[in-house]
């Protein structure tokens, strides 16, 4: 009788998480997160502009994303309009990979992992966020604790070789956002409804190009990642900011950089455009 009683609680539990799990207020939550993360990527890209001909004083990384918010006016409450949208991105991940995505591929074993890393990763941006917005200053640079993190690992038996496959993992992440975007794999997840056939097009070239950029970028990062492990050299890695530097000292100059650093900018706008039409 008790464990009847425990199951339907169970149950009872369970059906309440899944109908929260797909609310008016998760969605809400997910796409604050979405247009919080678009802005972000359209400061660190103008940054990488600036970076590109030598005017600016801050990293292109959330680092000085975040600096640069908080030196205009009225920065105070756009950091915490932003901690909201990270966290509440984080929280929105969360609930799939509790519960699954929309979609048929939302319960597949895959994609919750790829939500719990998601999870991870906007909701420390949401706390380092929050404490900036609290006066505890900026978080570390990510090119920091890049060479820290690579150190640290280091100095273990066989951390070479575990730095080597992060940076191959890195590199094939860059590879999968860059050929997803280009097969266009986003439109799966927009649903645009009424909206005008120019719009719905504007948007896909939006997620095509800047999807594009966001791979070359993190499989840069990757590529760099490998190097140091190679040659047991922590220092050799890179953070965001020293990645789209490094686009800089090639043979096509600071172009290269305002080209990928545009590319960035431009996936922040589409991200915030799947604000507007994705499927939560």
């Amino acid at each position: 009788m008790a464990s009847g009683t425990a199951r339907r609680g169970t149950r009872r539990a369970r059906a309440s998480g899944r109908e929260v799990a797909h609310s008016r207020f998760m969605e809400v939550l997910g796409r604050a997160g979405l247009t919080a993360r678009g802005v972000l990527y359209i400061i660190i890209g103008l940054i990488a502009i600036q970076v590109a001909f030598g005017h600016s004083g801050h990293q292109a990384n959330n680092r000085g994303a975040l600096q640069e918010i908080a030196s205009t006016p009225g920065g105070g409450i756009s950091l915490w309009l932003l901690a909201i949208g990270f966290l509440g991105l984080a929280l929105w991940r969360l609930s799939q990979v509790a519960y699954g995505g929309p979609g048929p591929d939302g319960r597949k074993t895959s994609t919750r992992l790829i939500a719990l890393l998601k999870v991870a990763i906007y909701g420390f941006l949401g706390y380092t966020t929050l404490r900036f917005a609290l006066g505890a200053g900026a978080p570390k640079s990510n090119n920091k604790q890049s060479v820290d993190v690579t150190a640290t690992v280091m100095r273990h038996p066989g951390g070479q070789i575990v730095i080597v496959i992060a940076g191959l993992v890195l590199v094939g992440v860059g590879i999968y956002l860059a050929y997803s975007a280009w097969k266009r794999e986003f439109l799966k997840e927009l649903r645009f409804g009424q909206t005008k056939p120019a719009v719905r097009r504007t948007v896909e070239r939006l997620g095509v190009i800047g999807g594009i950029a966001r791979g070359v970028v993190f499989a840069g990062a990757g590529v760099f990642l490998v190097i140091a492990g190679l040659h047991d050299k922590p220092q050799q890695a890179k953070g965001i900011d020293s990645t789209l530097r490094t686009f800089a000292h090639t043979p096509l100059g600071p172009w290269l950089l305002v080209v990928i650093a545009a590319g960035l900018v431009i996936f922040g706008v589409y991200s915030c455009c799947e604000a507007r039409w994705r499927q939560v």
